[in-house]
């Protein structure tokens, strides 16, 4: 159970269901972090309107999307964010052992140059809070400079959905198992 209250359009006031409604068109329902994100309505359709971009309209390919909310959720310790986008990530084409290595925090030798390059992007962004000049060539030679921007807004978007699934104890739905050891 969430520690705020989880939220739907009758809770919200009049002239904000407007936002609640956005966020229904845009993702079919009101799931995840943003009915207790609609505590504040206009920080709720902000975030969706981002996450619109980014999880459906990014230059990014869904594979790689995949690949850096994976990474992002493991750095977290996030299990909302990776018990649901796992499934995602093999429906996208991350290969299971691609999987396997991130959630078991294991050495990324193995993986492709493209798998890698983002991973470690992602920890190296979450853990030094600086990329190395070695990475961050890597993935501008591999998605370029709006690619790389797009990447990094997408590690940013997901951390900062991990720390509201996280800090507002967020629990995924009844009946689903835990995909991710803590």
């Amino acid at each position: 159970m969430p520690r705020i209250p989880a939220l739907d359009r009758e809770d919200i006031s009049e002239d904000a269901r407007f936002i609640y409604d956005e966020i229904t068109g845009s993702r079919g329902e009101v799931v995840g972090p943003f009915p207790v994100l609609l505590n504040s309505p206009e920080v709720a359709g902000r975030i969706a309107h981002l996450g619109t971009y980014i999880r459906f309209e990014s230059t990014l390919s869904e594979t790689v999307r995949e690949l850096v909310i994976l990474a992002t959720a493991r750095e977290w310790d996030c299990q909302y964010e990776w018990t649901y986008h796992e499934p995602e990530a093999r429906k996208r084409g991350v290969p299971d052992e691609t999987i396997r290595r991130i959630r078991d925090r294991q050495a990324l030798e193995g993986l492709n140059s493209e798998e890698a390059t983002v991973v470690r992007y992602v920890q190296e962004t979450l853990r030094e809070h600086r990329v190395s000049d070695d990475i961050f060539k890597a993935a501008v030679e591999r998605f370029g400079v709006q690619g790389v921007t797009e990447l990094t807004a997408t590690l940013g978007y997901y951390s900062m959905l991990a720390c509201v699934l996280n800090a507002l104890e967020m629990d995924i739905d009844p009946g689903m198992t835990p995909l991710l050891p803590v």
